[in-house]
């Protein structure tokens, strides 16, 4: 019977796992080995994937994938067999070797410590409250997809902690397995810190195993520890840390519980004053022990250089064909007699045990953990409802994707009317501000740079901070919450019909947030042909940059209906990412995708501390971005504006207005004639400098090319500059329509107020429309372009990316503006 077989709510015992590939490997490594019983927990609402509980977590697995999974009854005779052989836990299998940790003679006072464990575990949440370092907090793999590093006091040392990507296993599988693998062995930590979700041991641990093999010096923090205990379950973790020789210590990281023992452990372990501390093997059998030392003593002989890895480390991830261990070993000497006795070793053990190598070495580090929790945790079954109850509500068949909608609906609704209070202080506030300095400061160039350029510009971005901040707690919460992860589940289906991989989503919508981190959370995505899709749509998702510009011109010219009008934005982008995504896979990928596999972690409030280093992290980055890029841009435009100064058609314009005052003067007009007769002469002149500054040369050069599109040579400049950075569009415009220059009046009541020379307003409807969907699509920011580059492994996908994104703009707003001028 397969897996797929079983109906919501029933158990089955695993009796074999077929496939091949990353597949095979990651549902081994995750738990799914003979004899372990599974039980179908319920099915999103297409019917695909399917949730199910294994060693008490759920994970979300295809129909199709669940049909290479082999499963009896629990009742069934045979499962009593295969349950007795799946796994060593009749007895602790271990292999003890007393052995000091290696310490650095030189007494120094600074400890460098990685922290290492599964995605979920709460490793960056302790990351953050050792270091005080602001890294955020997500419910499912790749959240944390660069090392982050930040320093800690205690104890008279200086802690260097990085926080790791979170992996399930040191296999050559992902990018974060490698990246974690290879800081272990090239870094070399004093310590590692390895988090294990005490909610979740047998699998947590398995990570544990192989750091074992690494001969790693490690300090286990059972992060979670008050679930465990609210669970109602007793864990002699002392007795555990003894047979292991690593010493561990509860933590509750979300509230700083046991992070001082955590450290003072560390101090111990580096000073060699551990009583715990052993060396310890794992151990494989003697089938697989035997072909272990064989490599062994070939890698002994191994002289003319100093291996990277222990040997015991390299024998075993040889016998598990892992590639990158290959690729290294074929730098050694006598790398033919090793891949050869290897290979010999390798059928041997198949042979003798009727399995593959990997599953054989799976099932030992699984026995492994088992042995040893069977002595010391005596687990109660003491379930919680809640996230049963919120998960048969949020991925019902019926409400699921309504709720969702809803919720993507309030997100957008709630940026909008919530932040539009403190946006019309800060406005008042840039007002004041620049009012007050153009007062103060005497005419010249550097008072027009000082209110124009500089809080013309970066006051014209500034005022979006709030909005800004209120979409970013939205995701926040989403993403600790965990119902981000579900949002991932009850799309797949969805994500599957345009060729993408249900853990697409996630980056996808993280996109609503930042491009740049959305395109680095695709690593979590292990094949490269949907990694590379999920990359090079994840443009046209939102990013929280282009919301300035949308919250202007929607604010202005659809404010009656300005959440129906955002959110139709939103949607446009998203339904540009889908059909782009065939495109993609049906012409450049067209391999196939991998497998689904992903972890539900169970449903937790987030706390306010989380949600508000998250905004505050964001906020800063995004003030960080206005006081460099910005800033200059704003000034770079101002300057280009600005000159190049016409002394000539000054003194002309000088001369009309000598010649209004003199008339008034002479009494031949009163002094409301003579106003307005001036304020026209200033117009022209505005109007003369800036068709004739170098600014406007730029406009006018490109103008035939977007003038189809509605666009006058002044928003073609904005959208020119809008190239560094999507806010720059609104500062540019900012600069662009200043008016008077002796009145800080709102960029808002410019743009309604702008004219063409024959009269015509500048910003009609159909023309705000059409630029709001050239902003929409055109391409992304530089820093965008250079994630695609870094994660591609090529500037020809960045280069793609600007002239895929720059065409489809130009052809949608020129569909949109030619089409509504005929209606």
């Amino acid at each position: 019977m397969l897996l797929s077989d079983l109906k919501t709510g029933e158990k089955g015992v695993i009796i074999r796992v077929n496939g091949s590939g990353a597949f095979r490997k990651r549902i081994l490594e995750m738990g799914f080995i003979k004899g372990k019983k599974i039980k179908v927990i319920l099915n999103a609402p297409l019917k695909d994937p399917i949730k199910y509980k294994i060693m008490d977590y759920e994970v979300s697995l295809r129909r199709s994938e669940a049909a290479l999974i082999e499963v009896i009854y629990p009742d069934n005779k045979e499962s009593e067999h295969h349950l007795e052989k799946s796994a060593f836990d009749s007895e602790i299998i271990y292999e003890e070797i007393h052995q000091s940790v290696n310490r650095p003679v030189e007494d120094k006072k600074i400890i460098k410590v990685a922290l290492v464990g599964n995605p979920n575990a709460g490793k960056t949440s302790l990351f953050n409250i050792a270091s005080g370092a602001h890294e955020h907090v997500g419910n499912y793999g790749g959240v944390t997809v660069d090392s982050k590093e930040g320093k800690f006091k205690h104890g008279g040392y200086v802690f260097w902690i990085v926080d790791l990507p979170g992996t399930y296993s040191l296999s050559a599988y992902t990018p974060e397995e490698l990246y974690v693998r290879k800081h272990i062995v090239e870094d070399r930590p004093d310590v590692i810190i390895n988090i294990v979700a005490a909610s979740n041991l047998e699998r947590n641990l398995y990570l544990t195993t192989e750091l074992i093999d690494m001969e790693a010096p490690v300090v286990i923090a059972l992060n979670m520890y008050d679930e465990l205990q609210d669970a109602g379950s007793e864990f002699d973790y002392q007795a555990l840390s003894e047979m292991i020789g690593i010493p561990m210590v509860p933590t509750v990281a979300k509230s700083g519980t046991g992070i001082g023992d955590l450290f003072d452990a560390v101090i111990r372990v580096y000073e060699d004053k551990e009583p715990v501390v052993k060396r310890v093997h794992v151990y494989y059998g003697n089938t697989v022990e035997n072909a272990i030392s064989k490599l062994k003593i070939l890698l002994e002989k191994q002289t003319d250089c100093t291996l990277l890895f222990p040997r015991r480390y390299i024998a075993v991830k040889l016998i598990e064909k892992d590639r990158d261990i290959e690729k290294y070993v074929s730098t050694l000497s006598n790398e033919k007699d090793l891949l050869a006795l290897r290979d010999s070793e390798v059928k041997n053990i198949e042979e003798t045990l009727k399995e593959d190598t990997e599953s054989v070495l799976t099932n030992a580090r699984y026995g492994f953990v088992a042995g040893g929790l069977k002595q010391t945790l005596k687990e109660k079954n003491k379930e919680s409802d809640i996230t049963r109850i919120i998960d048969a509500i949020v991925t019902n068949k019926y409400i699921g994707f309504p709720l969702f909608f809803f919720f993507m609906w309030v997100m957008f609704e709630c940026t909008f009317r919530l932040g539009g209070y403190p946006m019309e202080w800060i406005e008042s506030g840039v007002t004041y501000i620049g009012n007050l300095v153009r007062g103060i400061m005497p005419d010249g160039m550097l008072k027009d740079l000082v209110v124009d350029g500089i809080i013309g510009g970066v006051g014209g971005v500034i005022v979006f901070l709030p909005n800004i901040l209120i979409l970013y707690a939205f995701i926040s919460f989403m993403e600790d919450s965990g119902y981000m992860a579900r949002a991932a589940f009850i799309m797949d289906k969805v994500m599957h019909k345009m060729g993408l991989h249900g853990k697409s989503f996630i980056p996808l919508v993280m996109g609503f947030g930042c491009n740049v981190p959305a395109i680095l959370a695709t690593r979590t995505i292990e094949s490269r042909n949907s990694r590379m899709v999920t990359m090079l749509i994840n443009p046209f998702m939102s990013c929280s940059a282009r919301l300035p510009v949308y919250l202007l011109f929607v604010g202005v010219f659809f404010k009656s209906y300005a959440s129906l009008a955002l959110f139709g934005l939103y949607f446009t982008g998203i339904l540009l990412a889908v059909v782009s995504a065939r495109l993609f896979k049906k012409f450049l990928f067209p391999k196939e995708d991998t497998p689904f596999v992903m972890e539900l972690p169970p449903y937790r409030m987030p706390t306010l501390k989380a949600v508000s280093i998250h905004m505050w992290d964001k906020s800063q980055q995004y003030l960080k971005k206005m006081g460099g890029v910005i800033l200059i841009a704003s000034i770079i435009i101002w300057f280009l504006g600005y000159f190049p100064q016409d002394k000539e058609r000054e003194a002309l314009f000088d001369a009309k207005v000598a010649d209004v005052e003199l008339k008034y003067d002479n009494k031949a007009i009163d002094e409301g004639q003579k106003d307005e007769l001036i304020e026209g002469i200033e117009d022209e002149r505005n109007i003369a400098h800036q068709e004739n500054s170098y600014i406007g040369r730029v406009g006018k050069i490109i103008e035939p090319v977007m003038s189809p599109l509605g666009f006058d040579w002044k928003i073609s400049v904005s959208l020119l500059s809008g190239m560094a950075a999507k806010e720059v569009v609104v500062s540019t415009l900012g600069v662009l329509y200043t008016g008077d220059p002796d009145s800080q009046e709102t960029l808002e009541t410019r743009l309604l107020s702008e004219t063409k020379a024959d009269g015509v307003p500048t910003f009609t409807p159909l023309v705000v429309v059409s630029l709001l969907l050239f902003v929409l699509i055109y391409f992304p920011c530089v820093a965008t372009i250079a994630a695609i580059k870094e994660e591609s492994g090529s500037w020809k996908w960045g280069a793609f990316s600007v002239i895929y994104t720059t065409l489809l703009a130009w052809i949608v707003s020129f569909v949109v503006y030619q089409f509504g001028n005929m209606l």
